[in-house]
């Protein structure tokens, strides 16, 4: 387990198989195993109260802000990226321009297995994220999406 510049609330559990920096963690949050979290010292990583993270996920916070709020789920295999990745050759980047924007998870969500969350998502209160879904817009409060890209299934409320 790699930890660095974190802080901890009351019982919370990560696997020792995680690595994870830069980020506030509330309390009652577990973490699997295998996974890779990590904000920046200018962007520290926010993961609210009664939080739980599956295996395998990839929480990429180093580029903008990422706020999970209150009682999400996260299923296995999720990955929440702030920034569309540094590794494009200058030449590719004048098709698709690196972008980094900040992400939002409303509290009560769920994340389903699979699923992308793309630079600048805000995703409201009780969002359902279908399985396999790529999500790179942002949905209001009971919002149930899938596909790829994630498109309104329909509403909760």
């Amino acid at each position: 387990m790699i930890i660095g510049n974190i802080e901890l609330g009351e019982n919370v559990s990560i696997d020792t198989s995680t690595s994870i920096n830069n980020v506030k963690i509330n309390n009652n949050v577990k973490i699997s195993k295998n996974c890779s979290i990590f904000g920046s010292k200018k962007y520290i990583l926010e993961i609210h109260s009664d939080t739980y993270i599956g295996m395998n996920c990839c929480i990429n916070g180093y580029s903008n802000k990422v706020i999970i709020m209150n009682n999400v789920s996260i299923a296995p295999n999720v990955s929440i990226l702030s920034d569309s990745g540094p590794n494009a050759s200058i030449l590719m980047q004048q098709f698709y321009p690196i972008i980094n924007d900040e992400i939002y998870i409303g509290e009560h969500s769920w994340l389903g297995i699979n699923s992308v969350i793309l630079p600048g998502v805000k995703l409201g209160k009780y969002c359902v994220v279908a399985a396999n879904s790529l999500v790179k817009d942002s949905f209001d409060d009971y919002s149930v999406i899938a596909g790829s890209p994630a498109k309104l299934i329909k509403k909760l409320k």
